[in-house]
């Protein structure tokens, strides 16, 4: 019985798709490191970034249109999109195509809203971190420039998407800093409460 429980709560389509999303971190780095022409292993790249991560769009529709969501499945599916997202990240920095202080305003954003949202839920507060529109929009901008910046090249030979890409990865930081600020001051009352 346990064991029918672990297999509904682990192996749900939708959650085999977020599990897809990590077991792409491996497959996204290692293209790099391939015997391939640059333009290639960019394409590769671009193209399974963009595959893995509209996987993120599917299983959320899945999970609700086969109503087989769960908590499991709402813990890992962030946890998933940020592996992938850093994990990006860091082969841009390795790449030189990103700045090292952008990755990590980017990643340092990160980890410090997932504590607080994981304290916040602790003391009952998690309606104070909810996911606000700001936040939606860094995350749409960043997954825009980061394939741009993966292809590093002309797009049908006229959208240079190293220009934009570094375009959208600077808005993608100014936004990432809005958005921790915003939701700092959301939480800042609860935080002074339990302080008194």
């Amino acid at each position: 019985m346990a064991w029918q429980n672990a297999r509904t709560m682990f192996f749900t389509i939708p959650t085999l798709l977020t599990w897809a999303r990590i077991l792409a971190i491996p497959l996204i780095v290692g293209v790099f490191y391939l015997p391939l022409s640059d333009a290639t292993r960019n394409l590769a790249a671009t193209v399974m970034f963009v595959a893995f991560a509209l996987t993120d769009w599917l299983d959320g529709y899945l999970a609700r249109k086969l109503n087989q969501s769960s908590a499991f499945g709402a813990f890992l599916d962030p946890v998933a999109d940020k592996f992938l997202v850093c994990a990006s990240l860091l082969v841009l920095v390795h790449l030189h195509r990103v700045d090292a202080l952008i990755a990590l305003v980017i990643i340092g954003r990160e980890i410090a809203i997932s504590s607080l949202r994981e304290w916040m839920a602790q003391i009952g507060a998690s309606r104070s971190v909810a996911v606000h529109m700001l936040g939606k929009l860094k995350t749409t901008v960043q997954m825009v420039a980061i394939p741009f910046l993966l292809y590093d090249g002309r797009l049908f030979g006229m959208v240079d998407t190293h220009a934009w890409g570094t375009v959208l990865i600077l808005a993608a930081a100014v936004l990432t800093i809005w958005s921790m600020v915003y939701y700092l001051q959301k939480a800042l009352p609860e935080i002074r409460a339990k302080a008194r």
